[in-house]
């Protein structure tokens, strides 16, 4: 599912965390888009001074009562058709994850074309950094609903409940996540020091492979699901759009390293959103779902 950048409505609907300093939640994800030519409406769960990763880090959360309010409010907005797509990323409390899926509904009654791209932002290799009940609320409400869901390997091994070590059992996973398409990062690659961003639809399997970076800044995760719905609203086939985000991210990871940054440096590489340069391995896989119709 795709709109071409002559069709109307634009908007996208983000609902992630906010940031003072750094470009992760939010601050990546309006970033990416806006500079990809979206009007965002921008909704935070959850401010901080920086990401916690840094260090110590004071959290306000909205009140569950305010948050869905807000959230009411954008429902019934009278711009609320300018909107083609929402996308949800850290959630500040399960509370949050209901308002999620009513404002997905409103947007859907309003828009029946527009994306859902949900963000199941709860952890990775060190555990979930979210408490289990808001993690089991998106897994429960907010993944069964979403058009698309990009997951790391972390959190489909949560969401599924099983060890995922090579590229069979992730897209065994991915493709009983409940999505119809899956987009997981940090996949297992088969070039040696890689990693992959693994594409599942209902009729392909897609891997997207680039070099490992040691010790990456946050926010990749964030950034690869803006810009992989900005390429499909641009009207991009799957398989361009999942290169070409694979190039951008790693191209933007890879410039942000080699300066020492701590946190992605989009400003500074934004081009890299729209006409990125690093060479991106793809490979089309055998789709799992053939397996289980033999």
């Amino acid at each position: 599912m795709s709109l071409t950048t002559t069709d109307s409505p634009r908007a996208v609907i983000v609902v992630s965390s906010h940031v003072a300093r750094g470009t992760v939640g939010n601050r990546a994800v309006v970033f990416a888009l806006e500079t990809l030519g979206h009007p965002v409406w921008a909704v935070p769960t959850v401010i901080l001074p920086w990401h916690p990763g840094h260090g110590r880090a004071t959290r306000i959360v909205p009140e569950p009562n305010k948050f869905a309010a807000l959230m009411e409010d954008l429902e019934n907005a009278p711009w609320l058709g300018e909107v083609g797509a929402v996308l949800s990323g850290y959630l500040g409390d399960a509370g949050q994850v209901n308002a999620v899926a009513s404002l997905v509904g409103a947007v859907r009654a309003k828009n029946p074309r527009a994306l859902y791209v949900c963000d199941p932002v709860m952890g990775d290799s060190g555990g979930l950094y979210i408490p289990g009940e808001t993690a089991a609320a998106i897994r429960d409400v907010l993944m069964p609903v979403a058009n698309i869901a990009t997951p790391n390997r972390f959190e489909l091994e949560w969401m599924s409940g099983a060890k995922l070590d090579d590229l069979k059992a992730v897209m065994a996973a991915a493709l009983d996540a409940g999505p119809h398409t899956m987009l997981v990062t940090s996949a297992p690659a088969m070039l040696a020091g890689s990693t992959g961003n693994l594409l599942l639809t209902p009729s392909e399997a897609l891997l997207a492979e680039h070099r490992i970076i040691e010790r990456p800044p946050n926010g990749l995760g964030d950034l690869t699901a803006a810009v992989y719905l900005a390429r499909l609203l641009a009207g991009q086939p799957v398989a361009k759009a999942l290169q070409s985000t694979t190039a951008a991210v790693f191209e933007i990871l890879a410039r942000t390293a080699k300066r020492g940054g701590d946190e992605l440096q989009l400003e500074t590489d934004a081009g890299s959103l729209s006409h990125p340069m690093a060479m991106v391995q793809l490979r089309h896989l055998q789709h799992p779902g053939r397996d289980r119709r033999a």
